[in-house]
Parts: structure tokens; C-alpha cells; sequence
């Protein structure tokens, strides 16, 4: 069965975050929002009728809407593999929030099903996607630097407590400054390097317990379990190299630090957390850095998803694949593993190169009133 037109699609989970998505999803024309569901439904009823969202309800509003072709999943972590495999047993492709899963086992049976079923899944960060990477990578692939050889990124903060009303889960098992960061600093050196091939990591933590300085739990101590400092060495398939820092224990802030050194020149991105950013660039011999702004779009959370949808219309592959995500995971669970161990560990999954936006991608353009695609 084919369908033309918008892509339909559907939220589930009705929290904070759903505003950035709905923001935007509901601005494409490429896309049109059918339902919002919600384990607690007059969440979902909240939401709908602040953005005008025909239909709201429990998960099975989502799954059994016979226009609704993407489900985003914005479920808790430990619930995205759960309500991703219900989505793709319903015959919907499916976009998940970070993480793609929690293990690797999940991650595979969820990869495995929807490639069976002939249904896409995408997942975030999606802000590759956005004029600051993208333009990194056209530099990079235009030959701005040379040929690429290694990269540095850095992430520190005084930890979450500082500012976030309910930290706690933020410093146990799936989370920490690794999980939580690392989605967005290990998508950025996939663009440039590829896959991984091994990884070594230390990890420290300074304190066992924590407490909230902010809300109405201030002052309460919480449980530390993780790493708050890690450290990690990155190999890639080609032979290419990267270090990584990921902290919750430094005085001094230092957000969104990724450099990229080649032959010719080094340059820094902006914030991979971000979509927008202008890039510098300093090559041999130059005593000063070099500004070059950023082109593209910055439209934020759901270009994932509107990609994806353009996508499926085209036929073609859609950019930020489940397979990206996996990958990602499985590189972030070998840093771990080796914190553990003290040994290099390998990552076994590969990632295909996809090709870079188009500088003149545009998300607001309506490009598919005559396109067809099938639903799966």
C-alpha cells in the first residue's frame, strides 16, 4: 500500500520535551501530528489542546491511528525498546528519543524486528543534522583541513544538581556524564571518523553521595553509582584516533569542545548539543583563529523526524538511523566496560556512511504533495 503527502505521525509521551518536537512537527508541512498519547492521559489531553492535536489518549490511541505512519517515542529510557517493538508490531516506523536502548541484546532484537518487518527506526540526537555539524562535515569533506587524523572533545560541569530540581537518576546505571553527554560528542566523531573499532576508558568519582541545590527536594542527599569523571580513547575503523572527556566534577564549565585536527589545519565545532554554531578554523602557520558561520538549518528537535519522513516519501535511507544510534551505544557501553576491566575493549557494530544535507535543506518547504512512498 502507498500513501502520498505529509507523513503522518503520532507522540507518545507527553512530557517537557514533547513541546520541542510539537514546536517545530507542527510547522512542517511535511509532516502532519494525528495523536499525543500518554500513560496518563490527561497529560496527552493537556498537550493536545495547547497545540491543537486532533487526537489524544492512552498508547494505543498512537498505535491503532490508521494515518499515523512515524511514532515518536518519547517514553523514559528504560521504556524506549518496549514501546519502539509495540510501534513496529503495529507496522510503524519509529523515531526514540536518546538512549536507542539500554544494552546491547534490546538494542539488537529491536534492529532485527524492524528490519524483518521492512519498518525504519531513527533515533536522536539529531543535531548533526543542524547548520553547525553539517557545515563541519562540508568543510571537512571539501578538503578545509587536510585529511582529518584525530579529534578532541570535552564536556565539563559542576554536575546537574546544581540546577535540576529531581539529578538523582542522572548519576545511576544508564546515566552519568558518559550516557547522558556522550550521544551527541560520539554522533559528532562518527560524522568525520566512521565507525569505531575499540575503546579504552578510566573513570573516577569523587563523592558517593549528592545533594540537590535546587526545587523543592534542596538540600536532600542522593546516591551516587557511576563514574562523574570519565576519560575515553577512541579507535576507529580507519585507523583514526580521538580522545574524549566527560565530567560532572569540574569548577569550570566547558561545553560543546569537539576539534577535529588534519594535515592541513584544525577545526572546532560548535556545541553538538546544539544546531546552530559558528565554526573556527586555524591552519598552519596562522597566528589566530579563523570564524566561518555556520549555513543551513537550525530548526531543532523533530529534523530527525521530518528526514526521516522525507525519506520514506523518497525511498531512500534517512540519516539518523537506528544503526547510528546502536553504534553509539555499543561504543559508550565499551568505554564502560573497559573502566571495569582496565583493557581495550572492542565495538563490534559498523555504521554506513550517509551523505551530508543539502546546504539548501530547507524544513519549512513543503516538498511532498506529490511524492509516494509505502507505508512500511
Amino acid at each position: 500500500m502507498s500513501r502520498t503527502g505529509p507523513v503522518g505521525v503520532a507522540l507518545i509521551g507527553a512530557g517537557v520535551i514533547s513541546t520541542q518536537y510539537l514546536d517545530n512537527l507542527t510547522s512542517f508541512p511535511d509532516v502532519t501530528v494525528h495523536v499525543i498519547a500518554d500513560l496518563f492521559e490527561q497529560a496527552a489531553a493537556t498537550r493536545a489542546a495547547e497545540y491543537g492535536i486532533p487526537v489524544h489518549g492512552g498508547i494505543a490511541a498512537a498505535l491503532d491511528h490508521p494515518d499515523v505512519e512515524i511514532v515518536i517515542n518519547l517514553t523514559i529510557p528504560s521504556a524506549h525498546v518496549e514501546v519502539a517493538l509495540a510501534a513496529v508490531r503495529a507496522g510503524k516506523h519509529v523515531w526514540s528519543e536518546k538512549p536507542f536502548s539500554l544494552d546491547r541484546e534490546s538494542g539488537r532484537m529491536l534492529l532485527a524486528e524492524a528490519s524483518a518487518a521492512g519498518l525504519r527506526l531513527g533515533c536522536a540526537p539529531d543535531t548533526f543534522l543542524g547548520a553547525g555539524l553539517q557545515s563541519a562535515r562540508r568543510m571537512i569533506e571539501r578538503g578545509d583541513i587536510g585529511t582529518p587524523l584525530t579529534g578532541i572533545t570535552m564536556f565539563q560541569a559542576s554536575g546537574p544538581e546544581a540546577w535540576h530540581p529531581n539529578p538523582a537518576f542522572l548519576y545511576q546505571d544508564g546515566a552519568g556524564p558518559l550516557f547522558d553527554m556522550g550521544p551527541y560528542y560520539f554522533t559528532a566523531l562518527a560524522q568525520t571518523f566512521g565507525s569505531v573499532s575499540r575503546v579504552a576508558g578510566i573513570g573516577s568519582q569523587s563523592r558517593s553521595t549528592r545533594t540537590i541545590a535546587t526545587g523543592p527536594k534542596s538540600g536532600e542527599d542522593f546516591d551516587v553509582t557511576v563514574p562523574t569523571s570519565v576519560g575515553a580513547l577512541v579507535q576507529f575503523a580507519s585507523g583514526q584516533s580521538a580522545q574524549s572527556t566527560f565530567s560532572f566534577e569540574s569548577p569550570l564549565t566547558r561545553m560543546g569542545f569537539v576539534e577535529i585536527t588534519g594535515t592541513e589545519a584544525t577545526l572546532s565545532l560548535p556545541d553538538p548539543n546544539h544546531f546552530d554554531g559558528d565554526l573556527r578554523i586555524r591552519r598552519a602557520g596562522d597566528a589566530e583563529w579563523t570564524t566561518a558561520p555556520a549555513t543551513g538549518s537550525t530548526a531543532g528537535r523533530g529534523v530527525g523526524v521530518l528526514e526521516m519522513a522525507r525519506a520514506i516519501r523518497e525511498g531512500r535511507p534517512h540519516r539518523a538511523q537506528g544503526e547510528l544510534a546502536f553504534h553509539v551505544l555499543d561504543t559508550m557501553l565499551a568505554v564502560s566496560e573497559s573502566i571495569e576491566t582496565g583493557a581495550f575493549v572492542d565495538v563490534a557494530s559498523r555504521i554506513d556512511a550517509v551523505p551530508a544535507l543539502p546546504e539548501d535543506w530547507d524544513p519549512t518547504a513543503s516538498t511532498l504533495s506529490g511524492a509516494v512512498g509505502s507505508v512500511a
